[in-house]
């Protein structure tokens, strides 16, 4: 059955779409919100020694008239900075009957902190377990925070990718909703540094699992004419998601707080159970006719189109009468066969595996180039929150860029030309002299605005390449490989210590070769969304 003809006939996008995409996108936003919230949330605010010698542990603040005599540190834009690990040794000599801190009272010898007192306008993590978290020789503990939300959105993309092909789009996305939610609120009331980890991961299992089953229903719902709106309307409220952690832990400095902003909200989604459709692509796939009729007669009645008698006969001729949904259970192993069966044909043929490892490393890179520079924009000079917005709504412009090429150009070619343009970015701007501060964010922003474009491109690319049966656990797959690169984001920042043009350097490489590895894809514009390994092999010849 052509399902392409089916879509031709309800309407490309009208008023069902609309409804459903209504729907879905708004969980993504929180989805998008979920995944980034840990920059601010493993984030070292300004902390110092604390002095016995001067303050009262339960009173003290951060900044001080004394510190430059007790604690050792730095002039930054005419302000002292404390060092956060180290005071100077106490002098008892020196003491003056006027209980007042004065240089005397502190010789230049310099010893380690046993407490901290914190900056008291942010409270991350470090706060509540700050023995376990200070210092340099514990920085790998908050890098750590973001590689177990990478490490999850892997685990996430394979399990509820595959789960998407054998139970349903809509299904797994209800599923991996709740648990977003659920994991969110576990982590903000976690007791230690240990419980949060485990449940970052998690969380971070249930957004990956919201963005696919998402991503897929909506590429099946929409004619190949509006196909490319898929990545770009999910993307956009990816990039408005992360905008919005910007701006709660703007106003909500309390971590524990600000998971709870963001976590909590979305559970009132699962009741899309009951408003929005299964993809019918994937009914029809599987063999469950009799519910795909129905949605794809919902659809034209709400599209105001009428089904042709030729649709209508094909529908008839798979026995549609037969109440299929009774034998779910073993269309369910059916399906598992079916699938098994085409990854191996896929694994037989030399272009498709030609693709799939392009595809790889073309993942690979947009996923450790796109969250490598929203970690590194905190470390860009003024305010971190504003930088932060301003880096995640750089996505939009790039986003729209890779809608409108997608639309009149193709795939490849823009593919290319984003890489491309990232890569050159990032080694220019690695190079740039730090005095001309507004040229080194103009470059950044352009870079992520890149980046943001091939991303956008290549979900959509990737999902035309691929057979029905395989589409989601393919772009799953896909997915799983490229988070093992991003695993390694929050750490390309801190080679920034061996030299400062290494993070940008490494960023622009790895854009530079993907955007020469894409030359080897095929153009998929236009085309038919392929049902079958033969089709997607087709492709392009």
């Amino acid at each position: 059955m052509d399902y392409d003809a089916v879509l031709d006939e309800i309407g490309s996008f009208g008023k069902f779409q609309i409804k459903i995409l209504l729907w879905i996108c708004l969980p993504v936003l929180y989805g998008a919100a979920n995944a980034v919230s840990y920059v601010f949330i493993a984030r070292t605010p300004p902390y110092r020694c604390f002095v016995d010698q001067c303050e009262q542990f339960e009173s003290a603040k951060y900044n001080q008239d004394w510190l430059q005599y007790a604690v050792p540190g730095s002039i930054s834009s005419g302000q002292f900075v404390p060092d956060s690990c180290y005071k100077y040794s106490f002098n008892s000599t020196g003491l003056t009957g006027n209980n007042t801190c004065v240089a005397d009272l502190f010789g230049k010898q310099r010893e380690k902190c046993t407490s901290w007192i914190f900056d008291e306008n942010e409270v991350t993590m470090i706060n509540d377990w700050p023995s376990e978290m200070t210092c340099p020789e514990n920085e790998w503990k908050l890098a750590l925070i973001g590689t177990a939300n990478f490490a999850g959105v892997m685990i996430g993309s394979a399990i509820f990718g595959f789960l998407a092909d054998l139970y349903g789009r809509r299904m797994m996305f209800i599923a991996s909703l709740a648990f977003m939610s659920l994991t969110g609120i576990g982590q903000a009331v976690s007791s230690s540094y240990m419980m949060l980890l485990i449940f970052t991961l998690l969380n971070a299992a249930g957004t990956a699992g919201i963005y696919f089953s998402v991503f897929v229903l909506i590429i099946e719902m929409l004619h190949k004419s509006k196909r490319e709106m898929s990545s770009v309307l999910l993307n956009y409220f990816f990039a408005i998601g992360g905008a919005l952690v910007g701006i709660i832990a703007y106003f909500e400095r309390n971590w524990r707080n600000l998971t709870l902003w963001i976590a909590a909200p979305p559970i009132i989604f699962v009741i899309d159970y009951w408003l929005i459709p299964e993809s019918a692509c994937w009914l029809i796939a599987n063999k469950f006719y009799t519910k795909a009729f129905k949605i794809i007669q919902k659809a034209a009645k709400d599209n105001k189109k009428e089904l042709s008698a030729s649709i209508v006969s094909q529908f008839k001729g798979t026995n549609i009468d037969i109440n299929i949904s009774s034998d779910s259970l073993s269309q369910s192993s059916q399906t598992e066969i079916r699938s098994k069966n085409n990854y191996v044909a896929i694994l037989k043929s030399r272009k498709l595996v030609l693709r799939c490892l392009v595809l790889f490393f073309v993942w690979g890179t947009n996923s450790l180039v796109f969250y490598g520079l929203s970690l590194y924009s905190v470390s860009l000079s003024g305010n971190i929150y504003l930088n932060f917005m301003y880096v995640s709504l750089a996505e939009i412009p790039g986003i729209t860029i890779a809608w409108l090429t997608m639309n009149r150009i193709g795939r490849k070619s823009p593919l290319i030309m984003s890489f491309i343009s990232c890569g050159a970015c990032c080694i220019i701007g690695a190079f740039i002299s730090e005095d001309l501060v507004w040229l080194q964010i103009l470059i950044f922003l352009v870079s992520k605005m890149a980046i943001s474009t091939s991303f956008t491109i290549t979900s959509v690319y990737t999902a035309e390449m691929m057979p029905t049966n395989m589409r989601s656990g393919c772009v799953g797959t896909f997915s799983t490989v490229a988070r093992l690169s991003s695993l390694l984001a929050p750490f390309i920042p801190l080679l920034k210590n061996f030299h400062n043009s290494l993070p940008l350097t490494v960023f622009g490489s790895f854009s530079l070769a993907s955007g020469l590895m894409s030359m080897l894809l095929p153009e998929t514009f236009g085309s038919n969304l392929p049902d079958t390994v033969q089709e997607a092999e087709n492709i392009g010849t």
